[in-house]
């Protein structure tokens, strides 16, 4: 809690200590992306939501599974979820 300066008056406070804002989180990433126990960002596959009647059943089940982000990304990711 930050310490409070006051004077004589009570109701003029000042604040002694200036608190740095919270990141925000980008909340389309954050519906996107979850964390594993290690660490790592773990996405869903992309091309799964419409023309699957041309899609062999073998290609839209290999769809389903979800798929660590690759490392090139994850420093960005990190970055715009800082609470995840």
């Amino acid at each position: 809690m930050p310490k409070l300066k006051t004077s004589k008056s009570a109701a003029t406070t000042i604040k002694e200590e200036t608190i740095m804002p919270k990141m925000k989180t980008s909340r389309a990433a954050a519906k996107r992306f979850k964390k594993t126990g290690t660490g790592k960002l773990v996405r869903n596959k992309a091309y799964k939501s419409h023309i699957l009647t041309k899609k062999s059943t073998k290609r839209k089940r290999n769809l389903r599974k979800d798929i660590i982000t690759d490392a090139t990304n994850a420093k960005v990711m990190k970055k715009i979820l800082p609470y995840l």
